[in-house]
């Protein structure tokens, strides 16, 4: 008889290793953008792949001149490298199910 219980858990992905702090940025930027359009819109986005890229491009230009926060935000702090994140999500998303938009 066991003392102690089991958990056959050693090969699966460890998800307490994300951060939990950068994960909580994007899913403001995900909040955001299911008010103003609705959720689950950006996987509807017509070429995505390309939109996205560029979407990602000009928010890690804007971070990386020194902007921090997102203007278009207003009332909200939206950290430009949390849109980078976001975005690059979106693409790893794309990727995995194959389904850009033409």
């Amino acid at each position: 008889m066991l003392n102690e219980g089991q958990k056959n858990d050693s090969d699966k992905p460890r998800m307490e290793l994300l951060p939990m702090d950068a994960l909580l940025e994007v899913s403001k930027i995900l909040t955001y953008g299911a008010k103003k359009y609705a959720p689950g819109n950006w996987k509807k986005v017509p070429e995505a792949r390309d939109r996205y890229t560029g979407a990602l491009l000009r928010h890690l230009a804007a971070w990386m001149e020194g902007e921090e926060a997102d203007p278009e935000s207003k009332d909200e702090t939206l950290l430009h490298i949390a849109q980078v994140a976001t975005n690059a999500l979106f693409l790893v998303h794309f990727e995995l199910k194959g389904k850009e938009k033409v």
